[in-house]
């Protein structure tokens, strides 16, 4: 049994690689070691038991090579930045799913593949899913002006009664919303999988990650996730900035739990033609998740809720996990563990901590982070 695992290198990927070598697969791995996330080459916890391959998932002629003979396909790599070029989402995330099942299908001696699992996002389902305390409604919001949150109005509203809407859990079937590039790309992913899977005999699979937290989450990455700006800051002696009020819900999820997910939804075929959301079945706040981090860390520091925001984020979002939980899934580790093993992989890490602040302004320069008023 021989998987390849595109983005094998990266954060999800490499954990990914990790458990099916445990489970026996032989695997090779296909990563491209893009300079924004790997600027130090190769990865040290690249195991030597699986084969890597370096090159771009989008390219025919690399894909091809990295494809052949092999069984089943953990297609992660990605392209997820702050930068506004739309073009490259699709490109690296849309197109090199599209290339794999061309290659496949016209040649399946060459390229035996028996089921693909991509990794999709939250991102699908947009700003959410809400219900009107008033009428008892389901509101699907459209994203928040710049002019709401320059006033500092975090809140979706009801378009009726213009009530505040409370959050309700995200499912795989009604909450299909996507706004941004990269969301676009990855609904695009899941369309292409159950369409060409089904016509052409491929099984297939497709994973709603939400905010996945853990070791490996590259440093480098300026759009890499909470917990790199969090103790990155704390680790300089400043406080972590909670962007809007801080009280945006998300259910953070450990990566090790993501990778149990991924294999699971390769080995069992009652996962074939599904989108699976998989979250951390826990609803923690922006500011709770800071307040975590520093207790963690032994820091005096306190949160600042400096007024800033970052355009495209949703306010909340809290996955329904069913679907896993149906396959025997569900989340092993807590947040406060989550954090504590980040902050002990950290620890063992040289990280530049100008490259934070020198990210920081980039975001600002590029318009991404804005500030009320």
């Amino acid at each position: 049994m021989r998987a390849l695992v595109t983005g094998g290198a990266g954060f999800i990927g490499s954990h990914t690689v990790d458990l099916l070598l445990e489970r026996g697969y032989e695997v090779r791995i296909l990563d491209s070691l893009q300079p924004r996330v790997h600027p130090n080459g190769v990865p040290s916890y690249i195991p030597s038991e699986a084969e890597l391959m370096i090159g771009d998932v989008a390219d025919r002629d690399v894909l091809a090579r990295a494809l052949a003979g092999c069984d089943y396909v953990f297609h992660l790599a990605a392209y997820q930045d702050y930068q506004p070029d739309f073009s490259h989402f699709i490109h690296t995330n849309t197109e090199s799913s599209a290339l794999i099942f061309e290659l496949a299908v016209g040649d399946p001696v060459r390229f035996p593949i028996q089921k693909i699992v991509f990794a999709s996002s939250q991102a699908v389902s947009g700003e959410g899913k809400f219900r009107c305390p008033v009428d008892d409604e389901i509101v699907y919001p459209k994203p928040r002006t710049l002019e709401q949150l320059q006033a500092g109005r975090w809140e979706h509203a009801c378009p009726h009664c213009g009530g505040e809407l409370l959050p309700v859990l995200l499912d795989e079937e009604t909450c299909v919303h996507p706004h941004t590039a990269y969301g676009i790309s990855k609904y695009a992913i899941e369309l292409l999988a159950f369409n060409l899977g089904r016509r052409y005999g491929i099984a297939t699979a497709a994973m709603r990650y939400t905010y996945v937290q853990g070791t490996r989450n590259s440093f480098y990455n300026a759009y890499s996730g909470i917990a790199r700006r969090f103790a990155l800051r704390i680790r300089a002696g400043l406080p972590p900035v909670c962007y809007e009020d801080g009280q945006q819900l998300r259910d953070y999820v450990n990566v090790k739990d993501v990778a149990r997910a991924n294999v699971l939804a390769l080995e069992h075929p009652e996962a074939d033609g599904l989108a699976f959301n998989v979250g951390g079945d826990r609803a923690v706040s922006v500011l709770e998740f800071a307040q975590i981090m520093l207790e963690e860390t032994g820091s005096d520091l306190e949160p600042l809720v400096s007024g800033e925001f970052r355009l495209g984020d949703t306010r909340h979002t809290l996955s329904d996990n069913a679907r896993m939980a149906a396959l025997g899934w569900k989340p092993e580790i807590p947040v406060e563990q989550n954090v504590r093993e980040y902050l002990e992989w950290l620890g063992e890490q040289e990280v530049p901590t100008d490259h934070l602040l020198r990210a920081e302004r980039e975001m600002v320069e590029q318009g991404v982070v804005c500030r009320v008023g």
